[in-house]
């Protein structure tokens, strides 16, 4: 691989308290540092494999157990009946199970059927039937034992699967969109660079201790589906007046309880500068991301700190060697939805059907349905979303009908409503042991219930459901965020299930305030909570106002921006 050129010059500085190595501070100023300085996460496949696989989940050093076997995408599960009031007061060794979730890296949401019959076949024999489509593009299984890892790992790994660096202050996976190279639409095909960079990066002890998780996104969809705003670095399509393709640079996005919006760089990338420039990215953060407090050791504090000239001259100064040419900012989304749920025209005169999971909730069953659907009526590619959804390519325009028939069978909507098209979960208190209360089945019934009371409701909609406040579900960014937290029911006086309620959230593409049609953050209204039993109750009374109250083609947050605080309870 091409190796970034290593930093020469030391001209900016920061207190040495942020514990920043490219200023010469290299002593682990917190138990994650110290764990990742003792020995470097990817060394536990071969403990997992040797040690822990044959003597049991007691035999797992607690440094591994909540710590360095995340980078091959392991976390232990939330032990069955804690309640979410001891969320944050018990302590780990108290919240953990001994089973694990396992997270299987989906690098551009590219499966084939035989992978997806793979993990259907885990997922059964290994995970009790679980599957979860999540909104990074990946799926994750739960009840896998410690013992079962290495026979998970071979079977995946011989279809080309992996869960190394899913978890863990890693390159995470590498969001694309699940159309790349066969969307009419589409700036350019960026599954080269996705592929680039998966085999630079990935599983390099170069890059296998970072500050804190590193989310990435690479794109030419002109429906800008890999929400670029909100990741670490994303490269978004562009064409230049002159014609030529490439990307446009965004860095320092994410939300979590300090949410941030990604802001452009301003260059051009090429298609074959896309490694350097990504290496030098995740370079700058490596070398200058704070590890000295966990909370603000995300890229986007050293962005939001240093600004994006400085950060520009040090990214083309110091770690690629040359400038980078400016460019232009990404065309807006196309319009409507920035989703790829329904029937699609190809490039090549198929057809790409889209189709919504509830909530992103699958089981091994069902992931071997959508295989053998998949074969029978496409090529054999079914990709996953950035919206906990999934995609069956090339597909005859004789054959749509018959595989939207097969899916809507098996309740995986082909046409859904736009509650079940764009309602999104996280997986909540069920197996999180960050959660406080119970997201998927409550999303799920919400979804059901929405649909009874509002069968005739068609604008576009986000709802966003999170057990706890780190915005694994974006709530920030949903047109309704559900951020989950024990609320007083004043019928009984006790403390229940409920959520604080975000109201007009929105990504549009842009950095600009959602007030004046960009992207921006949810309206907190004071006060505005609900409890899990009054969810349904609440939404149909604000989307009911919405939709008696829009003008035109107003969008909700934009109806939001204006609404009477009266109209939002």
């Amino acid at each position: 691989m091409t190796t970034p050129t290593r930093p020469a010059s030391r001209h900016h500085r920061r207190p040495r308290g942020e514990g920043q190595w490219a200023l010469g501070y290299h002593e682990p100023l917190n138990k994650n540092e110290e764990n990742k300085k003792n020995d470097d996460g990817l060394n536990v496949r071969q403990r997992i494999i040797d040690v822990y696989s044959r003597h049991g989940f007691d035999a797992i050093d607690p440094a591994d157990l909540r710590g360095r076997m995340r980078w091959y995408g392991l976390y232990t599960q939330r032990r069955p009946g804690i309640d979410g009031g001891k969320t944050a007061i018990l302590a780990p060794e108290e919240l953990d199970d001994r089973y694990f979730m396992l997270r299987i890296r989906i690098d551009g949401g590219r499966l084939t059927t035989a992978q997806l019959r793979v993990v259907a076949e885990v997922s059964t024999r290994y995970g009790r039937g679980t599957a979860d489509v999540t909104d990074r593009q990946n799926i994750q299984l739960h009840w896998v034992r410690i013992e079962d890892v290495p026979a998970i790992w071979e079977a995946l790994e011989a279809v080309g699967l992996s869960t190394t660096e899913a978890c863990g202050d890693t390159p995470r996976v590498i969001l694309g969109c699940p159309l790349a190279g066969i969307d009419a639409d589409e700036v350019l095909d960026a599954t080269a660079q996705i592929q680039r960079i998966h085999d630079d990066f990935i599983g390099d002890t170069a890059y296998s201790n970072l500050p804190r998780k590193f989310k990435s996104a690479l794109s030419g969809c002109a429906a800008h589906c890999t929400v670029h705003e909100i990741n670490d670095v994303a490269f978004v399509g562009v064409r230049t007046p002159e014609g030529r393709t490439g990307f446009d640079l965004w860095v320092g996005g994410g939300l979590s309880t300090n949410p941030m919006l990604a802001r452009r760089l301003g260059v051009f990338v090429s298609p074959e500068q896309v490694a350097a420039v990504f290496g030098g990215v995740i370079g700058i953060f490596r070398d200058y991301g704070y590890r000295r407090l966990r909370h603000r050791a995300r890229l986007k504090f050293l962005v939001a700190d240093w600004g994006v000239e400085r950060f520009r001259r040090v990214l083309e100064e110091e770690y690629l060697g040359y400038a980078l040419a400016d460019g232009p900012p990404p065309a807006p989304p196309r319009g409507g939805r920035r989703d790829h749920v329904g029937v699609f025209p190809q490039k090549n005169g198929l057809f790409a059907v889209g189709f919504a999971p509830t909530v992103g909730r699958l089981s091994g069953h069902l992931l071997g349905v959508i295989a053998d659907l998949a074969e029978a009526h496409g090529s054999g590619r079914v990709h996953t979303t950035t919206e906990q959804k999934m995609v069956v390519l090339d597909v005859p325009a004789d054959r749509v009908e018959s595989l939207a028939a097969g899916l809507e069978a098996e309740g995986l909507r082909v046409r859904p409503s736009t509650f079940r098209r764009q309602t999104m979960a996280c997986t909540g208190i069920e197996f999180c042991k960050l959660a406080i209360v119970e997201t998927k089945q409550t999303a799920a019934d919400l979804v059901d219930e929405l649909e009874r009371r509002l069968p005739d409701f068609d604008q576009p909609l986000t709802i966003n459901v999170n057990g706890c406040p780190n915005s694994c579900a974006r709530i920030q960014t949903a047109d309704i965020g559900l951020k989950g937290q024990l609320v007083l029911d004043e019928a009984t006086g006790e403390q229940v299930e409920g959520f604080q309620i975000h109201l007009g959230g929105s990504l549009t593409g842009g950095t600009e305030d959602a007030a004046g049609g960009g992207s921006g953050f949810g309206r907190k209204v004071r006060g505005l909570k609900t409890t899990a039993a009054a969810l349904p109750g609440y939404v149909e009374r604000v989307v009911g106002a919405f939709d008696k109250q829009r003008h035109g083609g107003e969008t909700f947050a934009q109806w939001v921006q204006r609404a009477d605080e009266g109209d939002l309870r």
